[in-house]
């Protein structure tokens, strides 16, 4: 028997310190998630854990999805080629597109040389691996899969991208459309109707109804529109403030998740995200149990859906399945208990959630179709009739003039 030093985060995300006896590592690891902790690293001895290698400062920072994407695959192609891993991640670093993970690389490989593990070495960058990351490498190295465990990070990661490619692409056109719009808006309101306004009141003739109105709204963004911006901007700042607290956050989700038409698709953008990473997680030899608490941890997107995962771990810790742990968190729609069901019994539970995640993402892809064909045309319509009411209260008692005029 030998002692082992161990560093694990829990659940909450609580960095855990401590020593295990145990006959091998793979024992260690195999104890700590059961447990649900998501292993940072594992070492011989009691203090080795905690000298100078672990309380280096972490290092790191944002890199783009498809860099990271590009990365994992390079490294699966040159692990399974047999190049040796510190020479591979070497090689990436020097070679590498992105200068900043051209050094957090070159960090990595010197800890792996100093005799950390791939996950533990990565661990120590956690602004450019997250949880997921750590637990597919683990898992890939406990397994000796390594190489086939970055190829479906890589896979992830791509699907992950695509998917919020299509969502950036789906409203870009709509969002330029509707601030050009708002500005043609604001300077016909403020610019032009004003001057108008004065021409209208010097001649002192009776204006039509349509140009009363619009007279009067631009009469009052002109009188009142400083203190409509600070009123705008306090709402703002008191909203964000808001939804900043535990309470505000979990009705602010709750509302987006139940608005008409919206929610659903945000529902299938994050049950697509989750089946997704937990599909991935499972066939990469994470347990259940651990995967659930990896996607926990990092589905802080939506506190909603966070919360029941919660639940879920908690009845999966006590012994239940993953399917009734899910219909018990009484957030999941039924589709997904009943099919992780049929998973569990006929022993295909990745394969499964792989096919209830690509449920989800082509609803996504319906939605975005559909809302792209619908949204650009109203746009037009609107803001053209909104013009042409403008461009009439304007004109009309100018042709009203030209005929007393003519007279």
């Amino acid at each position: 028997m030998q002692k082992y030093s161990y560093v694990v985060k829990d659940g909450s995300g609580k960095t855990l310190k401590g020593s295990i006896t145990a006959e091998s590592r793979e024992r260690v690891i195999f104890a700590l998630q059961n447990k649900g902790f998501i292993i940072l690293e594992v070492r011989e001895g009691s203090n080795t854990l905690f000298g100078k290698t672990s309380g280096r400062k972490k290092t790191g920072g944002k890199v783009p999805g498809h860099v990271l994407a590009f990365f994992a695959e390079q490294l699966s192609t040159l692990i399974a080629g047999g190049v040796p891993l510190v020479r591979a991640i070497a090689l990436l670093s020097e070679y590498s597109s992105n200068p900043r993970l051209g050094v957090i690389l070159n960090q990595v490989a010197k800890d792996i040389a100093g005799g950390n593990s791939l996950h533990s070495a990565l661990a120590r960058h956690p602004k450019t691996f997250n949880n997921i990351w750590l637990s597919l490498v683990q898992a890939g190295e406990v397994g000796g899969q390594l190489a086939e465990t970055l190829g479906q990070i890589a896979l992830y990661i791509k699907t992950q991208e695509a998917m919020k490619s299509k969502i950036i692409t789906a409203i870009t056109y709509p969002a330029i459309l509707m601030v050009a719009s708002v500005g043609v808006l604001i300077y016909f309101i403020l610019g032009i109707v004003p001057t108008f306004a004065q021409i209208f009141k010097d001649f002192n003739i009776e204006l039509p109804m349509i140009t009363v109105m619009v007279l009067a709204v631009s009469g009052f963004f002109v009188n009142h529109g400083v203190l409509l911006i600070v009123g705008a901007i306090v709402l703002f700042l008191g909203f964000r403030f808001y939804i900043k607290t535990p309470e505000g956050k979990k009705r602010w989700h709750s509302f987006l998740l139940s608005m008409p038409l919206f929610g659903n698709f945000l529902r299938n953008i994050y049950y697509s995200r989750m089946l997704t990473t937990l599909a991935t997680l499972l066939r990469s030899g994470v347990t259940i149990l651990n995967a659930i608490a990896v996607l926990e941890e990092s589905f802080n997107t939506n506190v909603i859906i966070q919360n029941a995962l919660r639940v879920a771990k908690a009845d999966v810790a006590a012994g239940r399945s993953i399917s009734d742990s899910f219909r018990a968190a009484g957030v999941f729609p039924g589709l997904m208990t009943e099919m992780m069901l049929m998973g569990e019994e006929s022993g295909k539970l990745p394969s499964i959630i792989s096919t209830l995640s690509k449920f989800y993402s082509d609803n996504v892809d319906q939605f975005i179709a559909r809302f792209s064909a619908v949204i650009d045309p109203i746009l037009v319509v609107g803001v053209g009739v909104l013009i042409g009411i403008i461009v009439a209260s304007i004109f009309l008692p100018i042709f009203k003039l030209s005929q007393i005029g003519g007279q």
